[in-house]
């Protein structure tokens, strides 16, 4: 199933599953590819990895109690996460506050610069978000949702920002579309999924 780090993220290699995969091999073809960055992008500033530190006003959708777990997160690692499924922990606030905002897109923003990283849902339901988000155990975000002023990919699948923080990383999930030809093996399509961290997009806009 291929290695995960101690909190579950598959970083490694291809994991089964009937609908869907997971992989990070830089040789797949997926449908449309991230805009990519050197790892020099990740060298050590004035905040670890990071331009900034966490912001200093109070994170977004109950997350001020783990500013610590952010801080972490965001400017000191390069591969651990928060564990699976935090982002529906008890007393965060995300999930009630998208549905109430029905399929109009969340914004999502950067906890360390502010920069805008991520809108959703976009081209899918609230619903969809949701359920891929869970089925993955992190919100899990695709090419269109994604604001590539701000974001990069690294060829391991990391996912950063421009200004050197650490959101996650890309697990490309397998599509088995619905064509298939007559002979020969099944066709498949790759899709880009960002699994991201919630305490790396829980900042307030920046200011301009």
């Amino acid at each position: 199933t291929g290695n995960t780090t101690r909190s579950g993220y598959n970083t490694t290699g291809p994991s089964g599953g009937a609908a869907e995969e997971e992989a990070t091999n830089p040789q797949i073809e997926v449908a449309e590819r991230p805009v990519m960055a050197n790892d020099d992008l990740m060298c050590e500033k004035a905040h670890g990895s990071s331009e900034f530190p966490v912001q200093p006003n109070k994170l977004r959708w109950g997350c001020e109690p783990f500013r610590e777990l952010a801080e972490r997160i965001c400017c000191h690692n390069r591969h651990d996460a928060e564990s699976s499924g935090f982002y529906t922990s008890e007393g965060l606030t995300l999930v009630d506050e998208m549905r109430a905002a029905g399929d109009s897109p969340t914004q999502f923003y950067c906890t360390t610069s502010g920069l805008h990283l991520f809108s959703a849902p976009v081209g899918r339901t609230l619903e969809e978000f949701l359920e891929e988000s869970e089925a993955h155990g992190w919100p899990s975000f695709r090419d269109e949702e994604v604001n590539w002023d701000n974001v990069r990919c690294l060829e391991d699948g990391e996912a950063i920002t421009t200004t050197g923080s650490h959101l996650g990383h890309n697990l490309p999930t397998r599509v088995h579309t619905a064509c298939q030809p007559a002979e020969g093996p099944p066709v498949r399509q790759w899709r880009n999924r960002y699994c991201i961290n919630l305490v790396s997009v829980v900042g307030s806009p920046a200011v301009q």
